[in-house]
């Protein structure tokens, strides 16, 4: 496991792609698992391919989603509300993985 070093991550895509690509799979798996696969795959390639991973400090991170995100999905139909109860937990999920792949789980609040 890389050494986590938050000032390197202002330039996480130098110096964290493979971490970073890691918690993003990870996340679409565990996601995959529990919804349904069409629309998580549709979140991860046409929402979460153009989001921003932030290190906010004391272990935590926090994932930016584009702009209208609802806009984006295309190729699946999918009702509003359910699009945003998807969206928050995969977020959930996401800022979860990328905590694992850093080692951030223990010793933070």
């Amino acid at each position: 496991m890389t050494e986590f070093d938050p000032e390197k991550f202002e330039d996480k895509y130098q110096h964290y792609f493979p971490e970073l690509q890691r918690a993003y799979r990870q996340a679409f798996e565990s996601m995959r698992d529990r919804y349904d696969s069409e629309l998580v795959h549709a979140i991860d390639q046409q929402v979460l391919a153009e989001s921003e991973p932030f290190y906010e400090g004391d272990g935590r991170f926090r994932v930016e989603l584009p702009a209208d995100p609802e806009d984006r999905l295309s190729g699946v139909v999918v009702d509003e509300e359910k699009l945003g109860v998807v969206l928050d937990r995969y977020r959930v999920e996401l800022e979860t993985q990328l905590r694992s792949v850093f080692g951030l789980n223990e010793g933070h609040s």
